[in-house]
């Protein structure tokens, strides 16, 4: 159930197979593909795409001097269907106190007649994270990554019949 009060979602259909969305969201060198919004670069660090398992990356905005970006894990793995993931615990386990802030994203992926319903929940903690998560362009920003990760995956489709 959706809490305006509480979470930011995101709608888009893609043209793609959820087959290839899938591998964008839990293939290392395609997940830096798309992942930030241009032009800053994602190194992946650790994606393990598993409960329970890791979500790192780093970002640059010159390609040169990357910087942390994301320590999370995944809580829900279901291939081809839905990943879940949150920030509020690190890859270590631990109690985590991320900027800008504390969420946990779940994403679902639902067969469409043409191609794929991408669904995106951000769920935060209370109304002022949510409020700020809004504020920072949230979206704007995961609009233009989800448009990114729709372009590489569309791309594909198209190239391979």
């Amino acid at each position: 159930m959706i809490d305006p009060a509480l979470d930011l979602t995101l709608h888009r259909v893609i043209r793609a197979p959820r087959e290839r969305i899938w591998d964008a969201w839990t293939r290392p060198e395609q997940f830096a593909k798309w992942w930030t919004p241009a032009p800053t670069v994602t190194r992946v660090d650790r994606l393990e795409a598993r409960p329970g398992g890791a979500i790192v990356t780093r970002m640059s905005d010159d390609g040169a001097t990357f910087v942390p970006h994301m320590d999370a894990v995944f809580l829900v793995v279901k291939p081809h269907h839905r990943l879940v993931f949150t920030n509020a615990v690190d890859s270590s386990w631990r109690p985590a106190r991320p900027a800008p802030v504390p969420m946990t994203a779940e994403i679902t992926l639902t067969e469409h007649s043409d191609g794929t319903e991408y669904d995106v929940v951000v769920r935060h903690g209370n109304p002022s994270d949510c409020t700020r998560h809004s504020e920072l362009g949230f979206l704007d920003g995961w609009g233009s990554v989800t448009a990114a990760l729709a372009a590489l995956v569309e791309n594909v489709a198209a190239s391979h019949p």
